[in-house]
């Protein structure tokens, strides 16, 4: 077991560090919520004033924060991280953020000894919570073996994407892919409605039939068609509409500097900037139903 601190206690970096706790480790946290941290501290964690303080004797540091400004900040400078910990320390950044920020990050941890990935993840609070998330890791391949036990205590699926920033080249596109899936999924679903027809029964359909997708299986974007899902609670907790318009940003701004063609991208990226200005940028990503049915 290992001396682990995780920073950022936010939707998923919570239920990501309680399941540390559950395999054995001795985790530290810190977050700029205090509830957040008396969480976990219930659980048995320990907590520092700062978070260069809650890095004091970890073998391993988690990053799990909403934007690559605040992994800058936090890893970057004369008071960053990265100038305090020890030669040989495993860091794992599993924010989704820019990779060329993730790759800048890498270079100067390299340049003290350490030892980076970037490692964002697939799966959903719901993933998180239970301990099955997909990481998508960048880095050397020695790294990511020493990775490897931590990161099997939150998850299920841990891939090897390539060296550095790769991990989030992935991500970006597996978001925007999302994307495009849940704002087709609600479109189809709200053309079924506005004809008549039920939405579970037309999800069933769909699910069983070439329109089959993972947001129809695990995540059904109409108000009471699934248990458990953000859409049967209001559309409270899961994953928000502004992060996921700042990673469709990302996608943008990759497409942009790689001469890359995104059109759906692109539309679902106007889409979700379009609902998160209306008001919406605290709920649920699936809440871009709300497009297709105001009411």
């Amino acid at each position: 077991m290992a001396k682990v601190t995780f920073i950022g206690l936010g939707n998923m970096g919570g239920p990501m560090a309680s399941n540390l706790l559950k395999a054995g480790h001795e985790v530290t946290v810190f977050d700029l919520s205090k509830p957040a941290v008396e969480a976990l501290v219930a659980e048995g964690a320990s907590t520092a004033d700062s978070a260069k303080a809650a890095t004091q004797g970890a073998e391993c540091v988690i990053t799990m924060l909403p934007a690559g400004k605040h992994v800058e900040a936090v890893y970057l400078g004369e008071d960053g991280l990265l100038a305090a910990l020890p030669a040989g320390t495993l860091v794992i950044d599993s924010s989704t953020i820019a990779p060329e920020t993730s790759r800048a990050v890498a270079e100067a941890a390299a340049a003290k000894d350490l030892a980076f990935i970037d490692a964002p993840v697939s799966g959903g609070v719901g993933g998180a919570t239970a301990g099955t998330l997909t990481f998508i890791c960048g880095g050397e391949v020695a790294t990511y073996n020493k990775a490897r036990p931590v990161l099997e205590a939150m998850g299920k699926n841990i891939f090897h994407a390539g060296p550095h920033g790769a991990g989030q080249v992935a991500k970006i596109c597996n978001n925007m892919m999302l994307a495009i899936l849940m704002a087709g999924t609600s479109e189809a679903l709200a053309l079924g409605v506005k004809n008549g027809l039920d939405p579970a029964v037309l999800s069933e359909i769909m699910k069983q039939s070439s329109g089959g997708n993972w947001a129809l299986n695990l995540y059904n974007p109409w108000p009471g068609v699934m248990e458990g899902v953000p859409a049967s609670r209001d559309y409270q907790g899961g994953f928000l509409v502004n992060l996921m318009t700042k990673d469709l940003g990302l996608a943008f701004d990759n497409a942009v500097a790689n001469q890359a063609s995104i059109p759906m991208g692109s539309l679902a990226r106007n889409l979700f900037q379009l609902h998160a200005g209306q008001g919406n940028g605290q709920l649920d990503f699936s809440s871009i139903l709300r497009l297709y049915k105001p009411d």
